[in-house]
């Protein structure tokens, strides 16, 4: 974990911003729950348990600031709420999710099926992708076992 925050100091550093002990909180509180996808309510309350003394309106300074400079992304899976996913520190692109609409649970696909895609955008377009980010809805695997089982 010191090495990602080391990182993430350096990406700091490198546009102007210190690691101040309220954003260093916050960029645990993300390393920690890395899988989470967590909201910035959900990250204040977790910050809030290390750093009793800061605020919600830090936290989302924080996590705007963080998704500006591209250590984090900001999700919307269309129920109206942002969250907050780390990018990893050697991914090329952001993961992307499959997402209930039953359940709302998301699974992570970490494979990047779209580099093909990419290459043909900059061929035929002669448009350079920077990045992308790909989601898919539907019903996980736990609520069509439960949808079977009433229908039975």
């Amino acid at each position: 974990m010191e090495s990602r925050i080391d990182t993430i100091k350096q990406q700091l550093q490198s546009q102007g911003y210190k690691l101040t002990p309220q954003r260093e909180a916050t960029v645990r509180v993300l390393l920690e729950n890395e899988e989470d996808h967590l909201s910035a309510e959900d990250v204040f309350m977790l910050v809030k348990e290390k750093a009793p003394e800061i605020g919600l309106a830090t936290v989302y300074r924080t996590l705007e600031l963080l998704s500006e400079l591209h250590v984090v992304q900001k999700l919307n899976f269309g129920d109206g709420v942002a969250r907050y996913d780390l990018r990893g520190d050697s991914s090329k692109h952001h993961h992307h999710h499959l997402i209930c609409v039953q359940c709302g649970t998301m699974q992570e696909i970490l494979d990047d099926w779209l580099g093909p895609l990419e290459e043909r955008l900059a061929q035929e377009y002669n448009f350079h992708v920077l990045d992308h980010r790909l989601d898919f809805q539907g019903i996980c695997n736990k609520c069509q076992e439960k949808e079977s089982k009433q229908g039975q």
